[in-house]
């Protein structure tokens, strides 16, 4: 069973997912900051970032790959 946010993604076109990217990149960057002060409530936050950051990256690079 696929999860949600991958086929949210695959309907994405290219453009829209690397500015999905970014915006999941910056996503990550907050709860990193939590977690250092000592802040554990944003850890379930950055790994769903992480996993949604490399679902996209993923998606990315296929469509690299089907161009060439």
């Amino acid at each position: 069973m696929a999860r949600p946010n991958l086929e949210k993604y695959r309907e994405m076109k290219p453009n829209e997912l690397e500015l999905e990217e970014s915006e999941t990149a910056e996503q990550i960057f907050r709860p990193r900051l939590q977690l250092s002060s000592g802040q554990s409530e944003g850890l379930k936050t950055l790994r769903e970032a992480k996993k949604d950051l490399a679902r996209v990256k993923t998606l990315l690079r296929a469509s690299e790959l089907r161009k060439a």
